[in-house]
C-alpha cells in the first residue's frame, strides 16, 4: 500500500534551534554506507584481475585504492541526495529517511560530500595520474547525473549511458593499478558496466511513483515501469552471457563459468516479480534477491581466481 504523502515527514523536520551543536555521528548517518559498501566489489574485482601474484606492496596499493574508491563513492551518494532533496521530501517512500529529518543541514551535506570528493582523489595521488584521471571522471559523471543545472538523471537512456561509464570506470579504477587498460579489462569491465545499468533500471521501477510525482522523467516514467524493469532482466541476461563467453574463451579463469548456473533463479524471480506486480515493495524484493545472487558470483569469481593471485 502506498504510504502517506511527505507533508507530515516535512513537518517534523527539526527546527534549528532544536539541532544539537557538532552531531558528526548524525551526518554520517545520512550516508548511504550499505550501497556505498556493495559497489565496492567492482574496484575490487578489477584489480583482482590484473593484479598477478599477491606481494605486500600490492595489498598495499589495493587498500589504498579501496578506500580512495570508498570516499569516491560516498561522495557520489551524498551529492545526489544533497541535490535531490526537494524531490525526496515530496517522494511518499522517501521523505521519513532523508537528513533533513535527521537534523542534517543541507549545507552540512554540501560540505561533507565536498570533503569525501577531495579526501577520494587526495588518497589517488601516490597510485599514479592513471588512477587519478579515472576518479575525476567518476566525478564528472556523478555531477552530470545530480547537478541541479545539469540533472541528467532525469533524461532517459542519457541516465543509463551514464551508469554504463560510470560502472566501466569504477572496475577500471581497480583494473588500472596494476595493469594497463587493454581489449580484455574493457570486456570484464563491461559486464560490471551492464549489471550496473541492469540495477539502476530496477531501481527506477521501484522509485516509479515517487519519480512521477516529482516530474523526473526517468526511463521508468518515460517508457514504462514493466519496460524498465524487463529492460533491467535483458541486462542482467546480457551480463551472464557475457562472462560466461569471457569464461569459456578464456579471458577469465574458466571455472567462472559457473555464474551461468545461477541465472535460471534470477530468471525464475524476475517472472515471479512481473505476475505478481511492480509495486515498491515487490521490485524491492526482487532487488535484494539479485544482490544475493551477485553477491555468489562475486564467491564464484574468487574461487576462480584465487590461484592465479596466490604465492
Amino acid at each position: 500500500m502506498k504510504p502517506e504523502a511527505s507533508d507530515d515527514a516535512i513537518a517534523t523536520i527539526p527546527s534549528a534551534g532544536s539541532r544539537k551543536s557538532g552531531g558528526l555521528l548524525r551526518l554520517l548517518s545520512s550516508v548511504r554506507w550499505q550501497e556505498v559498501i556493495v559497489l565496492q566489489g567492482s574496484p575490487f574485482f578489477g584489480a583482482l584481475f590484473s593484479i598477478g601474484r599477491l606481494t605486500e606492496g600490492k595489498l598495499a596499493s589495493l587498500a589504498l585504492l579501496l578506500a580512495s574508491s570508498f570516499c569516491l563513492l560516498a561522495h557520489v551518494f551524498v551529492f545526489n541526495d544533497w541535490a535531490g532533496i526537494e524531490g525526496d521530501l515530496r517522494d511518499p517512500y522517501r521523505a521519513s529517511s532523508v537528513f533533513l529529518i535527521r537534523g542534517v543541514r543541507r549545507r552540512e551535506i554540501g560540505y561533507l560530500s565536498t570533503a569525501l570528493m577531495g579526501l577520494g582523489l587526495l588518497l589517488l595521488l601516490p597510485l599514479g595520474m592513471r588512477a587519478l584521471a579515472i576518479g575525476i571522471g567518476i566525478i564528472i559523471l556523478s555531477a552530470m547525473y545530480s547537478a541541479p543545472v545539469l540533472h541528467f538523471k532525469g533524461v532517459p537512456l542519457i541516465s543509463s549511458g551514464l551508469h554504463f561509464a560510470g560502472g566501466l570506470l569504477h572496475f577500471l579504477l581497480g583494473y588500472a593499478l596494476f595493469r594497463a587498460i587493454d581489449a580484455r579489462g574493457l570486456e570484464i569491465g563491461a559486464f560490471f558496466a551492464l549489471t550496473n545499468v541492469a540495477g539502476h533500471l530496477a531501481h527506477e521501477a521501484r522509485d516509479w511513483e515517487g519519480d512521477q510525482l516529482n516530474g523526473i522523467r526517468t526511463n521508468a516514467v518515460s517508457f514504462g515501469r514493466r519496460s524498465g524493469f524487463i529492460a533491467s532482466f535483458v541486462l542482467f541476461t546480457m551480463a551472464y552471457g557475457l562472462m560466461t563467453a569471457l569464461a569459456i574463451q578464456g579471458s577469465v579463469p574458466h571455472l567462472i563459468v559457473w555464474i551461468a548456473a545461477l541465472y535460471p533463479l534470477h530468471l525464475y524471480w524476475t517472472l515471479r516479480t512481473l505476475r505478481a506486480g511492480l509495486d515498491f515493495e515487490r521490485v524491492g524484493k526482487m532487488q535484494e534477491r539479485y544482490r544475493v545472487l551477485y553477491a555468489m558470483v562475486g564467491v564464484i569469481m574468487l574461487i576462480g581466481l584465487f590461484p592465479s593471485i596466490t604465492p
